[in-house]
């Protein structure tokens, strides 16, 4: 049994009350919002100390779990290096130390290695570090990059000498970590941040210039958009992009003159609800847009005359087949369609005509875009992975049609995937629809409800959840865990129409989804209630709380990582970076109906007097997505009111949404995670005990 004498932390009750739509709201941690509180870091090191004490007799298994993910992956490697104008740009890593060494080459991978940026040298001293933009001149003689030093997402951007290896003077602060460089490699465009953490101000530096001497080009006030700058594929054109959650617009400016701010020409102003993004081909732009067609279609328009009355379909819309995205070569053009839940690769002419689609060998697979920098390229580069064929990269020719593999990722210690099986199968949600479920296991198997089973769902944004691979599974399936995959509404994984069925209104969708699969999966013998556990991470968080609200009898454990679970407190908050543009996502509480609907599945303010499972929860405190207050509160408001299952929160008090960057110590995260399902379903070894509230 656990240790009698530990206790949670018991944070002082002192509500907030609010009347909205008439409605009176009450939250009793508001306090817990006060991030420069002394006494708000003593409870959230509390909360740490206590699941500390809860994990303590874990240790030697976190241990175990950690030297077997370390054990499995080659920690000394190679990425598929890259060409771009005669050099190989590739990165690499090496055994004890965290992070990646990108390098190059030129002309030849057998020549001499030049190291432009080691990431390991720039983290000394640091506890975090993640590299946003990493950009070389169009001369190849300078590198600009930017990082994030404390998990905010507030980039600063530097620059260096390629020849002499030095730092220049130019240091640039608050950027959204995203970089262009003009033709001239003299001057460059990137984007800062308001108060609000909202990319919405575009710049041009000119090398050896202070800072406060950029040129401010444009600034977008409509809190409803977050503003990108790129470059077209030929490099001939800068791309102004503004995006909300379900309209977009974009604006060109030659590369070549980026002094010329009012050079900058809209493609097609931007309209409610109207999706397009643009390629330049030639004397022509290419445009994927949802405008009069819900599951996309491709277009072309006169370079010079680029908006919507002159876009000509090249690729129409179909029902049943969603165009996630383009690859535009100069002789090829390479879409990326969902059908069936599955990513297809189709090769086409520049007229959009079908050539031919790349063929795979399983029946449940994921593949993607890898890096084809290359205008004039004749091959495809992309990725190809399942729940059991680790990532994989190959070329494709594009005329041969011959495919070459240019890596296929180690899993060392002699994994078989002949001993693991996958599958997908169906549940029935509460309306009739049949939400698809994949899941991998061990062999031999069978379904007499024995099984522990971790089952994920995200299911937000249009964001698809894939079967991919992990090694790091291994550790749970080799145990004898199925791991299986909810393909709830809210993400795209079944076109368009999936996405669009399970946001707004119809959010819900995605909560009873999540269930139906939970219940079919007991039903069937996969699994029971009393070994069934749930994980999902942000959005996913959310699905996560609102089924354990819903059904918390039909779960032993669940992890929610970074959980966006305090719905109706941030969605009236319009201070915060990503309340304003995410209203065409979950709805503006202004509005009485959605104010409604949002109260009626926000987690934190559904907690009920249930059993709820044992719950670890994760959070940021520097995290600008899912501020770390929503994961605290809610494990408070959890521990207050379950009549069951023990609640840990592990808070890192010195990373963003993304978790740790040093690769080990993402290992050891997952060895906890590991650890605690282990525990909370009984299947750790002794002298493992049990959390308070275990029956």
């Amino acid at each position: 049994m656990s240790d009698p004498t530990v206790r949670p932390p018991a944070p002082e009750r002192r509500p907030r009350r609010v009347e909205v739509h008439g409605v009176r709201l009450e939250d009793p941690y508001h306090w817990l919002r006060e991030r420069d509180s002394p006494e708000v870091r003593r409870h959230l090191e509390a909360e740490n100390a206590y699941t500390a004490a809860l994990m303590r007799d874990t240790e030697p298994l976190q241990k175990t779990l950690y030297d077997e993910l370390l054990a499995r992956i080659r920690q000394t490697d190679l990425s598929v290096p890259v060409r771009l104008d005669g050099y190989f740009y590739y990165s690499r890593t090496e055994e004890g130390r965290a992070y990646a060494i990108h390098c190059r080459k030129k002309a030849s991978l057998s020549a001499p290695e030049e190291v432009i940026l080691d990431q390991n040298a720039l983290a000394e001293g640091l506890a975090y570090l993640r590299l946003g933009a990493l950009r070389v001149s169009p001369d190849h003689r300078l590198l600009a990059y930017s990082t994030d030093t404390d998990g905010s997402e507030r980039y600063a951007l530097v620059l260096k000498d390629l020849g002499t290896g030095r730092l220049l003077g130019d240091r640039i602060e608050g950027t959204a970590g995203n970089v262009e460089w003009a033709s001239d490699g003299r001057s460059l465009l990137y984007t800062t941040l308001n108060a609000s953490r909202r990319p919405d101000r575009l710049w041009r530096h000119t090398l050896g210039r202070p800072q406060g001497e950029d040129a401010l080009l444009f600034h977008e006030p409509d809190e409803a958009f977050f503003l990108g700058i790129r470059k077209t594929k030929d490099r001939s054109t800068f791309v102004m992009e503004f995006h909300s959650q379900v309209t977009s617009e974009a604006r060109l400016l030659d590369a070549a003159d980026p002094g010329n701010a009012s050079g900058f020409r809209t493609v097609e102003p931007r309209r409610h609800g109207v999706e397009y993004s643009v390629e330049r081909h030639g004397d022509r732009l290419i445009v994927l847009t949802n405008d009069g067609a819900p599951t996309f279609r491709l277009a072309a328009a006169p370079f010079d005359r680029p908006s919507r009355a002159n876009w000509k379909d090249l690729v129409g819309a179909r029902d049943a087949v969603t165009l996630e995205g383009v690859e535009v070569f100069r002789e090829y053009l390479v879409t990326f369609e969902r059908q069936d839940g599955l990513v297809r690769i189709r090769v086409r002419g520049t007229d959009g005509t079908l050539g031919h689609e790349v063929g795979f060998p399983e029946a449940v697979y994921t593949a993607w875009r890898s890096a084809n920098p290359e205008y004039d390229a004749r091959a495809l580069r992309f990725g190809y992975t399942s729940l059991v064929t680790p990532h994989s990269v190959y070329d494709y020719d594009l005329v041969s049609r011959e495919r070459t593999l240019l890596k296929a990722t180690e899993v060392l210690g002699g994994y078989d995937p002949s001993a693991y099986a996958t599958e997908r199968l169906f549940a029935v949600s509460h309306d009739g629809t049949r939400v698809p479920v994949s899941l991998v296991y061990r062999l031999p198997f069978e379904r007499d409800g024995s099984r522990p089973l971790l089952l994920y769902g995200y299911g937000a944004y249009g964001i698809s959840t894939d079967a991919e691979f992990s090694s790091n599974r291994l550790s749970l399936l080799d145990r004898g865990f199925v791991f299986a995959i909810a393909h709830v509404r809210g993400g795209e994984d079944l076109g368009r129409a999936w996405y669009e069925d399970g946001k707004l209104g119809k959010k819900p969708n995605t909560f009873l989804d999540l269930v139906a699969c939970a219940e079919h999966l007991a039903r069937e013998g996969y699994t029971s209630p009393a070994r069934l556990a749930l994980t999902g991470g942000s959005a996913g968080g959310l699905l996560v709380g609102a089924a354990l609200n819903m059904r918390p009898e039909l779960f032993a454990a669940a992890i929610a990582k970074v959980p966006f679970v305090d719905v109706v407190n941030t969605m009236l908050d319009e201070s915060l970076p990503l309340t304003v543009i995410e209203y065409d996502e979950w709805g503006n509480p202004s509005r009485r109906e959605d104010f409604e609907r949002l109260l009626s599945y926000s987690p934190y303010d559904n907690v009920g007097p249930h059993r709820y499972p044992h719950v670890l929860v994760t959070g940021g405190l520097n995290d600008p997505r899912v501020q770390y207050w929503e994961p605290a509160k809610w494990a408070a408001r959890l521990r207050e009111r379950s009549r069951g299952g023990a609640v840990l929160l592990k808070m890192d008090m010195g990373s963003g949404h993304g978790g740790p960057t040093d690769r080990y110590a993402a290992l050891k995260e997952t060895a906890f995670d590991y650890a605690f399902l282990l525990k909370a379903l009984g299947l750790a070894p002794p002298p493992v005990g049990f959390f308070p509230g275990s029956p």
